[in-house]
């Protein structure tokens, strides 16, 4: 197994940080909460703060949808195949790193909840792969996963 390069992880995972972004621009554009400035009260005198507007059945079908296509490539379809929509455009697949075999979906989504791990301390965990015999982050270690050129 030829582990990935981590520019290559880097750009996959950009790529599918993109495909997620797309849905949340488009649920600000068409339906995003708006804050109303705050106003004063006639009666008191007082400062109210503005009732926040918008935010509605658009803006959370348009997350909720993301979130569903996010998890179908991010988990299902990766943990399947080893490939993300990142993965695939840049010719590197997730794996198991015992057997080399797709990991499933439960563990594709574990990694990245794991990722937390690598983000918490200061987002070092994400530059593992710079000098780890691997290549893995600490999440891959975590879940046992490695990310070789396919």
């Amino acid at each position: 197994m030829s582990h990935a390069s981590w520019i290559k992880r880097v750009g996959a995972a950009l790529i599918d940080l993109l495909t997620a972004a797309v849905f949340v621009v488009l649920a600000f554009v068409l339906d995003g909460p708006v804050v109303v400035a705050p106003s004063l009260d006639p009666r008191t005198g007082q400062v109210v703060p503005g009732e926040p507007s918008g935010g509605g059945v658009v803006y959370w079908t348009v997350l909720l949808l993301g979130l569903a296509v996010v998890g179908y490539h991010r988990w299902i379809q990766a943990g399947d195949t080893g490939f993300s929509w990142g993965r695939r455009v840049l010719g590197v697949k997730l794996v198991d790193a015992d057997t080399g075999t797709p990991v499933g979906a439960g563990r594709a989504f574990l990694r990245d909840l794991a990722h937390l791990v690598d983000a918490v301390i200061c987002y070092l965990g994400f530059l593992f792969p710079l000098w780890d015999a691997k290549r893995q982050t600490i999440a891959d270690k975590l879940v046992q996963t490695v990310v070789v050129e396919s």
